[in-house]
């Protein structure tokens, strides 16, 4: 078997592992661990290095990171314990750690690749720790906004609005009640042709959504990386 693309997908509650091939089909169970908390980079180092460690044979390294990234080094990570991570060069640090030419980017945006049908406007939306959004236009992947850092009501940004400690403190149904809110506010803003909810806690949505927006399941995300890589050869 050819060696293929390790899709590592960094995440404030867990961090997941799997090598893909070109299509984005796994090569092996993925595997997942719990991410620490605190998780400094040095940690998260450690953690990803015995992670990957059983895994079958690669050549090429996608990640994604549940922040702002920009040219390769994290600008913020909320969800990880920011100030450690700010400026911090972790694509250049992924590469030097397991030797294969790596990119890293926003978790949702890698994510997104996997999930789109490529026409149109397209918005993916992830529900887990926090709020990722990816803006794509055509299948390609427009500039990252950090809509996660936002105040959407009563100066809470989407993340405290819409995260999992929001979930747990006041239950399935007011965190419902919010995301229709939070989905009318950025249809309105952004007018997507396709809204893609995602994330491990988009099994909970239980509102009417609209012909344009789907569900997708948390599982597929990972096979991102395959098509983040595919989207950069064609460049």
């Amino acid at each position: 078997m050819p060696a293929g693309i390790l899709a590592i997908d960094i995440g404030g509650t867990s961090v997941k592992a799997a090598v893909l091939d070109n299509s984005g089909t796994p090569q092996c169970e993925r595997v997942r661990v719990p991410t620490p908390r605190p998780c400094p980079p040095e940690i998260m180092l450690e953690l990803v290095s015995g992670l990957v460690t059983p895994l079958p044979a690669y050549d090429r390294i996608a990640v994604g990171f549940p922040g702002a990234v920009r040219d390769g080094r994290v600008l913020t990570a909320a969800n990880l314990g920011n100030a450690p991570w700010v400026d911090f060069p972790l694509e250049q640090q992924i590469f030097e750690l397991l030797g294969c030419p790596t990119h890293l980017l926003n978790d949702a945006d890698m994510q997104g690749f996997a999930l789109i049908d490529g026409v149109g406007l397209e918005l993916v939306i992830t529900l887990g720790t926090g709020f990722g959004t990816a803006w794509f236009r055509h299948g390609e992947l427009m500039p990252h906004l950090e809509i996660a850092h936002h105040p959407i009501r009563s100066n809470l940004t989407y993340d405290q609005y819409l995260g999992t400690d929001a979930l747990t403190r006041i239950g399935k149904t007011r965190w419902n009640q919010r995301l229709e809110y939070a989905l009318e506010v950025l249809d309105r803003m952004l007018r997507p042709d396709r809204v893609i909810l995602a994330g491990g806690n988009a099994r909970l949505v239980d509102i009417a959504l609209s012909e344009r927006m789907v569900i997708k399941p948390d599982a597929t995300g990972i096979s991102g990386g395959a098509a983040l890589w595919r989207s950069t050869q064609s460049d």
